[in-house]
């Protein structure tokens, strides 16, 4: 149980290095929205998309393997210098292709050559410092990690008022070579050099993480990082189409203003990203180290249940406050039309979470090609979801294809899990956290629409029934 104490101790930490910058990028959301039209927000949408693509690709599943090679390696310096040796080269390769045919990419990615050139940027930037940032994960490092990170969204957040709102508001406050220079009709363009500002701010403080990189390559070692990684670098570009490719599709199909409001509304549900981001950065390395622990299983079990109820009782909560929260965060109503796709989008997100913990089998198995057929397999229904659906439905059929993905992952993640590496989770009782927060917010969302006092009803009846039910174990926890 101290072990299980010091995981939430640590998804703590992790949390708040996760927390912390996503609510500080959070303020930007009524700053981006007020400022940029929906298609405007579109051509945000669409970088960051692509952004999100060529991340995977270019990371090809070295931080995962990273840890797992890393946790039971006692060569741990040729597991660094290896991991950070080949992501660099891979890089400067990439970088140096790219460039030389970009103008053949640009209209593939839909990005303005300027644009194209700013993501270029920020994402040699990125990979660079990925293999840096998990061994601050791996050497148990959570403040260093959390600190650098805080940093790069400072950074982000104060260039977005800067230029969003500051040099427009007080211009006689501006100096004037920046508004000789500055064009109010390209407002997205500033977005995308304050993130490569801040990419090239943490480039420069984890540099000399960098000589950690001594000459110590091994290619029989690289040969079963890869062939560890791979499959988790085909599954991550099925997460992308899980998780990007209904915006664009939703604008090819429909309208760029149409994937804007999606895009927008989308963002709400931006407090379920945080808590899943925040376990998986905390739950990952924890598993490989306890792997071989004699409750393992058992403190796996456990850290599910947990899991759910707390994602629970925050989709609950965001959905009996949707409304509030809708004014507070997107104050341009042309984006509200698509606020319908919030608590679909919410319950989603929670069941990719769960997929997350029930994904422990095969890292731990070393069969992650099966978690990429699993991966795979979710992306088709996005595909088919989102191809059919949307002519039909309109938007709200890339919401459920969302939900339709994550959750049949989860499923049968868990019934694949218990021939490979069977974990005792408390099914009976994760469904009926389930069962019972879906149930209180569809009731909310469909009935009592703003009436915040049936809503609270239902969120303190959630808790009043979790905290019985789980009273006994938390007592064991808390006095550990």
């Amino acid at each position: 149980m101290s072990t299980l104490k010091r995981f939430f101790q640590d998804t703590i930490i992790y949390g708040f290095a996760t927390v912390l910058p996503r609510l500080m990028n959070f303020i930007l959301v009524p700053l981006h929205t007020a400022a940029l039209s929906t298609g405007d927000y579109a051509i945000n949408t669409t970088f960051y998309v692509w952004a999100a693509f060529f991340n995977v690709i270019l990371t090809y599943g070295m931080e995962t393997a990273f840890f797992r090679f890393f946790s039971q390696s006692k060569e741990k310096a040729k597991v660094f210098s290896t991991a950070f040796i080949t992501l660099s080269v891979t890089t400067v390769f990439f970088f140096v292709l790219v460039f030389l045919f970009r103008n053949y990419l640009f209209g593939l990615l839909d990005l303005e050559p300027f644009y194209f050139n700013i993501l270029l940027g920020i994402l040699a930037l990125d990979t660079l410092v990925v293999v840096p940032f998990a061994w601050l994960r791996a050497s148990n490092k959570p403040i260093k990690f959390a600190s650098v990170k805080i940093i790069n969204i400072v950074i982000v957040v104060i260039l977005n008022l800067y230029f969003l709102w500051w040099v427009r508001k007080f211009p006689g406050a501006t100096p004037q070579i920046i508004l000789d220079n500055y064009s109010d009709a390209d407002k997205v363009g500033y977005i995308f050099l304050a993130n490569l500002a801040a990419s090239a701010v943490t480039f420069l403080i984890l540099l000399p993480y960098f000589f950690r990189a001594k000459i110590d390559f091994s290619f029989s070692l690289l040969k079963k990082m890869w062939h560890y990684g791979w499959p988790i670098m085909v599954a991550g570009l099925a997460f992308v189409i899980n998780e990007n490719l209904d915006k664009l599709l939703l604008k090819d199909m429909l309208s760029d203003k149409i994937m804007g409001a999606y895009a927008g509304c989308y963002k709400l549900a931006v407090f379920m990203t945080i808590f899943v981001q925040a376990f998986k950065l905390g739950a990952e390395p924890f598993f490989f180290n306890q792997a071989k622990a004699e409750n393992a299983r058992k403190t796996y079990a456990l850290i599910l249940t947990y899991f759910v109820i707390a994602g629970s009782f925050i989709f609950l909560f965001l959905v009996t406050f949707i409304d509030f929260f809708k004014e507070l965060i997107i104050r341009n109503n042309d984006y509200w039309v698509a606020l319908s796709i919030v608590p679909i989008v919410l319950l989603a997100n929670l069941f990719l979470g769960i997929y997350h913990n029930l994904a422990v089998w095969y890292k731990l198995t070393d069969k992650t090609r099966i978690g990429m057929y699993i991966s795979i397999f979710g992306a088709i229904i996005t595909i088919l979801f989102n191809v059919i659906l949307i002519p039909v439905l309109g938007f709200v059929a890339a919401a459920w294809a969302t939900l339709a993905a994550y959750g049949s992952m989860a499923i049968i993640s868990y019934f694949l899990g218990r021939k490979y590496y069977p974990v005792p989770y408390n099914v009976k009782k994760i469904m009926f956290y389930l069962l019972m927060s879906t149930g209180f917010s569809i009731i909310s969302f469909e009935f009592f629409r703003e009436n915040y006092i049936v809503g609270s009803i239902f969120i303190l009846g959630f808790l009043i029934i979790a905290f019985i039910i789980e009273r006994k174990q938390l007592k064991q926890i808390i006095h550990l």
